[in-house]
């Protein structure tokens, strides 16, 4: 019986792919499952009685494949969706057919959570705790890292005087980056700087209609993004300061398209410990940090998305990620 890695994750995931490539090229055995199609491309089973451990099955329908409980070795808990169709439909009663979506997506909450005491890269449980921007400042400044002042509020009363200590701002999107309208467009929201000043002049409705998420606006020499994977660390400098104001400088994400220019370097010792030390207190193995550096060289940290992407960063500097996250995989590699 061979242990196998289990890769959650759904179709339109093409992180996977550079992995799989050398699974298959290595022949270490794996399990892909791909979650929205649980009803319709999978049969599983779980099953548990008294004394003995919880078993459980995966088969692939379309590949007859199939996964045992006791050849889980590890999990790449990778970017999974809710399950979305069904096998079969009631035209009779839509309820019923909405009952049984609903179980589904039980099922999958419930077996997530069952799976989290394996080791994993990504993790159901501990992931959706820290991906919680308020939980994420909390522990970097618990940590000694230094953070941007930040601000959640719904009144003009609240945010103006939060705000009004600063001179510039970054004005962002909590999750949502993208609106799309009926008439088949789509805007994407990315992070805007603005003069604090502004918003004084600005209505009550325009702060109460949602939640506002602002932060002082840190002068940027360069940014960072820290990639750990367990035991590895990939730290890339992303000149976004060279970029056009909407084309990189002030979201960098803005600059992929317009020569971002991406360059790995080291990493302050004491950085990579704290940020060591974040992804432990948060019972991580895998986090991607995104930092400011100053121009006086101080690293402000931003964020940390416990599944963030990396793909970009291996194709656009040639680094061995891939390698590495098979290598966590395989060994179980603790941060």
């Amino acid at each position: 019986m061979a242990n196998k890695i289990l890769i959650i994750t759904c179709k339109n995931d093409t992180h996977p792919n550079s992995v799989i490539e050398i699974l298959n090229k290595e022949n270490i055995p794996y399990f892909r499952l791909n979650t929205e199609a649980l009803m319709t491309e999978y049969e599983f089973g779980w099953f548990h009685k008294s004394g003995s451990k919880p078993s459980f099955f995966i088969k692939d329908k379309n590949t007859d494949e199939t996964i045992l409980g006791n050849e889980v070795y590890s999990i790449w808990y990778r970017r999974p969706v809710l399950p979305e169709d069904l096998p079969y439909y009631s035209c009779e009663n839509k309820e019923i057919n909405k009952h049984n979506i609903e179980e589904a997506k039980a099922f999958y909450q419930y077996f997530m959570l069952f799976l989290s005491d394996y080791y994993s890269i990504g993790n159901h449980n501990h992931d959706r705790f820290a991906n919680s921007k308020m939980v994420q400042s909390f522990y970097a400044d618990k940590v000694g890292l230094k953070i941007s002042p930040t601000c959640y509020a719904n009144t003009k009363k609240s945010i103006v005087n939060f705000t009004s200590k600063y001179d510039e701002l970054i004005i962002k999107p909590l999750r949502n980056y993208n609106v799309s309208f009926s008439e088949g467009y789509s805007y994407e929201l990315y992070a805007n700087k603005i003069d604090s000043s502004l918003l004084q002049e600005q209505p009550e409705e325009a702060f109460s209609q949602t939640v506002c998420f602002l932060q002082e606006y840190v002068k940027k020499a360069y940014e960072v993004r820290i990639t750990i994977m367990g035991s590895h660390l990939f730290a890339c400098k992303i000149d976004s300061q060279k970029q056009d104001d909407d084309k990189g400088k002030i979201d960098f994400r803005q600059g992929y398209d317009h020569n971002l220019h991406h360059e790995m370097i080291s990493l302050p010792k004491s950085i990579e410990e704290k940020c060591r030390q974040y992804l432990r207190l948060l019972h991580l193995n895998f986090g991607c940090f995104d930092f400011v550096v100053t121009p006086e060289g101080e690293y402000v940290f931003l964020e940390c998305n416990p599944n963030g992407q990396w793909g970009w960063i291996e194709d656009e500097c040639g680094v061995p990620m891939s390698e590495a996250l098979i290598d966590c995989l395989i060994n179980c590699r603790k941060v």
